[in-house]
């Protein structure tokens, strides 16, 4: 059996492929056009892309912020780990996980709070201005998104992709009504490998 092993091929033919699936995708900007491609690809399912939503504002806002080298937040080591580490040295990025931090630990453990809600308002004071990736914990992304309504957080874009039955989609449909630049896919579907998509398709862009 004949099959494409050129990886630069494969990714040419994937996205030819995509294309051809979603011709409205030609109408979009490029930046919005290329994150949507690329969650396609990750997923293997042309029918999320009904399903994802970029605000107006979360290109320009999310390519300002890398260029500017500010910090990328995730909540879980998972989505840390797949964001291509040549483009954060392009970069100089710096990537921030507290997720098994001991003082999250032990705070969660006191107040009876998730440890990713407890890390999103540990690590605020050093988010001002960066980006904020949740990929699995809705929590996480019910905490950020009060915060910012408080005024105690101006993040440059959230990517909430939060995945569950339990709370994953009410709080992308929270970050949806928040004001910040957002990326997210909306009902119970989601992930990392989502968030980590669209993180990889703005640096491509960078």
């Amino acid at each position: 059996m004949e099959f494409i092993q050129d990886p630069r091929a494969i990714e040419d033919t994937s996205m030819d492929i995509i294309e051809t699936c979603l011709p409205s995708l030609r109408e979009l900007p490029e930046g919005e056009r290329q994150i949507i491609r690329r969650i396609v690809h990750t997923t293997g399912d042309v029918n999320i892309a009904k399903l994802i939503k970029i605000s107006p504002d979360a290109v320009d806002a999310g390519l300002g912020a890398m260029r500017e080298g500010r910090p990328i937040f995730t909540d879980v080591q998972m989505l840390r780990s797949g964001i291509s580490p040549v483009k954060l040295e392009q970069f100089n990025i710096q990537t921030m996980c507290l997720i098994k931090d001991p003082e999250v630990a032990a705070e969660a453990k006191r107040t009876g709070k998730t440890r990713a809600m407890i890390a999103v308002a540990k690590a605020a004071p050093k988010l001002e201005g960066g980006i904020i990736a949740i990929g699995n914990a809705p929590t996480a992304l019910f905490e950020l998104c009060a915060m910012v309504s408080r005024g105690e957080l101006k993040p440059a874009l959230v990517v909430g992709t939060p995945v569950g039955f339990v709370g994953a989609k009410e709080s992308k449909e929270l970050l949806i009504e928040t004001p910040v630049p957002y990326i997210t896919v909306e009902g119970t579907r989601g992930g990392s490998t989502i968030a980590v998509a669209a993180l990889n398709a703005l640096l491509k862009l960078a």
